[in-house]
């Protein structure tokens, strides 16, 4: 059965996953390094995995595969998951694909390279309600495309 699965820490989404995994009856696993509130329904399920860099993506990336939806802003846990096979949704809207995460993985490297000979990158834009719409659309999407699939 098809799980949604949540990077938590720092996503500004979690409330319209929830939404959609209700209307889906779908079960969320939201994936953190702390204790986050979620609501007390039975198919949303908050996962705390102690406080190491990684331990989250870990979590995930190892439990998130083919029929699977993985929710995060994190590209190198997006390409963990393309490979295991699961749909990846960035918070704002945008897919991450096996013809998208190279580049997405290519322009996250040459970032961090500027930044670390001291040039001053932007980061990213701020969070919009656009963003929000648009994910909710593709989430919408995805899960619809899994079911067709399934």
């Amino acid at each position: 059965m098809m799980e949604i699965f949540v990077d938590a820490d720092g996503c500004p989404v979690k409330q319209e996953v929830y939404r959609v995994a209700r209307r889906y009856g779908l079960e969320v696993r939201v994936v953190s390094n702390t204790s986050i509130a979620t609501p007390a329904e039975d198919r949303i399920v908050p996962i705390v995995v102690g406080r190491g860099l990684d331990a989250a993506d870990d979590w995930i990336a190892a439990r998130a595969g083919a029929g699977d939806v993985v929710v995060t802003a994190d590209i190198p846990l997006a390409a963990r998951c393309l490979k295991n096979g699961a749909r990846v949704l960035g918070t704002t809207g945008r897919p991450f694909t096996e013809e998208n995460i190279g580049e997405a993985l290519a322009s996250r490297e040459l970032m961090g390279h500027l930044r670390d000979m001291g040039t001053a990158t932007p980061g990213p834009a701020p969070f919009s309600e656009r963003d929000r719409s648009r994910f909710l659309q593709r989430l919408d999407a995805i899960i619809q495309e899994i079911r067709r699939s399934a």
